[in-house]
């Protein structure tokens, strides 16, 4: 697995790394421990040494998980996670007091079965919190030596420049694919002028650049995918174009959909570290086999001509998860 340096912060990644909420939150059931336990320790044997957590997946339980599956080799990982909700409970809405970060870091690196944490992200900015403090609890961890790097998740170019100046982002991570291309207009230049990485989460477009959900899929009633715009049956069978699209190319280049989607990311920028999630093994495995695929200038080319030619259609979140994002 080939690695990346996420922007000027030294830190080094695996290039494609695993975003670890849907083995206990968010997409269904959690997945049976040991199974879970299965998958995590075989993405590190296939080279991933980034993982990513938050307090907020099934409040801390991920955390524990991932802490349990990485303590044989906890030395050559990196561990991200993230505080930001009040209680861990994305229902109960933010909150980024320094007192609350303090305390879910303590909290944090108990679960995670650590004394530091590699990255850590504010999960959603907090508009009762003046950026300034939010960093500057996240300044006094790193003198501490209980964290390592400092990030911000969904942040909008003002907060991160204001982050930025009292203590260095190292990552923005943020909802970047082929279906959701906005970062694309003001905060990867943003991140580039200031040498901040980039960690795009949902890099298959929550499952759907993979092929493998068409306008018939019935999801788990607890599955959030239930309540997003963009999922709609009338949505999904208007967004089968990209897929359609996505299958021509990955079959001229002897790879998968979700191979190109990632290879595609991966040629943005040299910064720019995915983190697709996922439950199966076979799923992890083909992920893991994008960061071998490589693009050339006229694939890319053909890429984006066949990409501009399509709407995208239905938001990418309701909207009170939306008013979350961007600030």
């Amino acid at each position: 697995m080939k690695k990346r340096v996420l922007g000027n912060s030294g830190l080094e990644v695996s290039a494609i790394g695993l975003g670890c909420m849907g083995l206990s939150y968010g997409y269904g059931p959690a997945t049976d421990k040991a199974d879970a336990i299965k998958l995590i320790r075989t993405a590190f044997e296939r080279g991933v040494t980034f993982f990513d957590s938050a307090e907020a997946y099934a409040q801390g339980a991920n955390e524990a998980l991932l802490g349990e599956a990485l303590a044989p080799f906890r030395d050559e990982v990196v561990i991200a996670t993230k505080f930001g909700f009040e209680g861990g409970d994305v229902q109960k809405g933010v909150n980024s007091k320094p007192d609350n970060i303090r305390a879910v870091t303590d909290a944090a690196l108990k679960r995670l079965r650590t004394d530091r944490i590699d990255l850590l992200y504010q999960h959603r900015v907090d508009p009762e919190v003046p950026m300034e403090d939010v960093a500057g609890a996240v300044k006094d961890l790193i003198a501490q030596g209980k964290v390592k790097h400092f990030g911000l998740s969904e942040a909008g170019a003002q907060s991160i420049r204001r982050a930025h100046a009292v203590q260095p982002v190292a990552a923005l991570q943020s909802e970047y694919s082929m279906w959701w291309r906005e970062p694309e207009k003001e905060i990867l230049p943003l991140l580039e002028e200031l040498g901040i990485g980039f960690v795009p989460f949902s890099p298959l477009g929550k499952g759907f650049l993979t092929g493998a959900i068409d306008a018939t899929t019935n999801f788990d009633k607890t599955d959030f995918r239930n309540v997003v715009p963009r999922f709609s049956e009338e949505n999904r069978k208007a967004n089968q174009r990209l897929v359609d699209v996505l299958k021509q190319i990955a079959a001229g280049m002897n790879a998968t959909p979700a191979q190109i989607a990632l290879a595609w990311l991966l040629a943005q920028k040299p910064w720019i570290a995915p983190i697709p999630g996922t439950t199966k093994l076979h799923r992890l495995e083909e992920n893991v086999g994008a960061a071998a695929v490589e693009l050339t200038a006229q694939n890319l080319r053909d890429i984006e001509a066949a990409l501009a030619s399509i709407a995208v259609q239905g938001d990418r979140y309701p909207a009170h998860l939306q008013a979350r994002v961007g600030k």
